[in-house]
């Protein structure tokens, strides 16, 4: 499994203190709601959707912040950011990823 860390990410996200020990995003399926303002939340599911492209490329990793800023309000569950992303990415960027 690939690891992000927090400054190889191209924006900063905060981080809730408060569920940062809360069980995050570790695979499908998952009907949690996922906070994309929360770096304990971002970081875990971009290494799952890194992995599933079998990608460690830092332009990648840059465009998929871009797709989740921009990502539609009724994608809510780590289960749905998880495909939304893994789909938008691989479509974009001519990728396969395992579903």
């Amino acid at each position: 499994m690939i690891e992000i860390k927090p400054s190889d990410l191209y924006y900063k996200y905060p981080k809730n203190h408060e569920r940062r020990q809360l069980a995050k995003f570790s695979g499908l399926p998952d009907d949690e709601p996922f906070d994309r303002d929360d770096l304990y939340e971002v970081l875990p599911m971009f290494e799952h959707v890194m992995d599933a492209l079998g990608t460690v490329e830092d332009v990648v990793l840059h465009k998929m912040e871009e797709v989740l800023d921009t990502m539609p309000g009724f994608v809510q569950t780590r289960s749905d950011v998880y495909k939304y992303l893994c789909e938008v990415m691989s479509d974009m960027l001519g990728l396969v990823y395992k579903k």
